[in-house]
């Protein structure tokens, strides 16, 4: 149910120009682009930089105001379990919607504020849902694909709506189907269309303007969390570093494409630059990508039998658990608290090894991890 939110994404960030204002608009749209490279490009001090400069220069315009609330998303979608940043985005959106309500109150058809109240309703609810306040998220939701069909009927033409019609389709399809317990909500909806759903997204990741980029994005995420297409996935990750080689969140998904093929080696090599760059302090490189990159360059380094490297990055990866797992242990301090008991019975420290196995039974079960450690206690690993 943890992905119901997708049915209620909406971004479509096509800028045309609000009525009766003398602006320079291609000055506005070098601007806009310039500033969302910026934000994929993890560049978030020159984005804000940047739309500082379109609000103070558009300030009747919603699109300034909307790409600062992107700068604080981004920041919120590169550490999703820290909630901290949750109100100041929520706040930054409200404050779109009120721009667009002021200018729809005098032209109810005006499209720049269809398009980005229906961004700013969207994305709220995609935080909604991500937090698992699933009714807020559905009414959201709602409240955002009628947006999107008013603009479609003044814009017809625009390639970017279809970014839009594109998330609604496939997950209006693929979400019940997996998660059975959001079915229920659908009646708020009409009916999903996974292949068209995916063609439009195709559509706007090539030809799209504004919603290309971000189209390149869900067609990675879609193909490697639901159509388990991992050379999908490499095909659009690939793409996305072409453009911006060190944004993470692009980097982590190229490499877990190698891990679902058990590539590891592979894998290794991607992870480890991912540490590099956390270890070197690269803006979004945090702790959270840190933990997961020395875990797969750790496994890979089991499954090659260096003992040594791989105690060391295990090491790396139980500490930095430790400090971010809050409400429950994750799946990577589980299996790394196991494997460190293997690696340590591999060694010859069974003190060690025991330690770590009893561990692992106080923790949730995960993949057997119960089993595992009371087989070790048992009798050694390796023995």
């Amino acid at each position: 149910m943890k992905y119901f939110f997708y049915l209620i994404v909406f971004l479509t960030v096509l800028i045309s120009h609000v009525d009766a204002q003398d602006y320079d608009w291609a000055r506005h749209d070098s601007l806009v682009k310039a500033g969302i490279d910026q934000i994929y490009g993890i560049q978030f001090e020159k984005a804000e930089n940047t739309f500082d400069i379109v609000i103070k220069e558009y300030p009747t315009h919603p699109s300034g105001k909307f790409f600062k609330a992107m700068i604080t998303w981004w920041r919120i979608l590169l550490k999703l379990e820290d909630e901290s940043l949750d109100d100041e985005f929520i706040e930054q959106l409200e404050e779109v919607i009120d721009i667009c309500d002021r200018i729809l109150d005098k032209n109810k058809n005006n499209r720049d504020a269809l398009f980005f109240k229906g961004g700013a309703v969207g994305f709220r609810g995609r935080l909604l849902g991500i937090r698992e306040k699933w009714l807020k998220a559905a009414f959201d939701g709602k409240e955002g694909l009628e947006l999107l069909y008013r603009f479609y009927k003044a814009d017809p033409q625009n390639p970017d709506v279809q970014f839009g019609f594109g998330i609604y389709h496939y997950y209006a399809e693929v979400i019940p189907e997996k998660f059975p317990a959001v079915k229920p909500f659908m009646i708020f909806f009409p009916n999903g269309d996974r292949e068209k759903g995916l063609s439009e997204l195709e559509y706007v990741a090539l030809k799209g303007r504004y919603a290309r980029i971000e189209s390149r994005y869900f067609l990675m995420t879609l193909n490697f969390q639901f159509e388990e297409n991992m050379d999908e996935t490499r095909k659009w990750a690939s793409i996305l570093l072409a453009d911006y080689p060190n944004n993470p969140n692009f980097q982590k998904y190229y490499g877990l494409t190698f891990v679902k093929e058990n590539r590891y080696d592979k894998a290794s090599e991607i992870f480890r630059d991912i540490y590099s760059k956390c270890v070197r302090g690269m803006q979004g490189y945090n702790d959270y990508y840190k933990r997961e990159a020395s875990y797969y360059v750790g496994l890979n380094y089991k499954n090659t039998n260096n003992i040594d490297s791989a105690i060391y990055f295990f090491k790396i990866s139980e500490n930095l658990s430790r400090k971010l797992d809050k409400d429950e242990e994750s799946g990577f301090l589980i299996n790394t608290v196991l494997y460190l008991g293997m690696l340590y019975d591999l060694k010859g420290d069974r003190q060690q090894a025991i330690k770590y196995y009893r561990e692992a039974l106080t923790m949730r079960e995960r993949s057997n991890s119960h089993k595992l450690a009371e087989q070790y206690l048992k009798k050694p690993y390796g023995k």
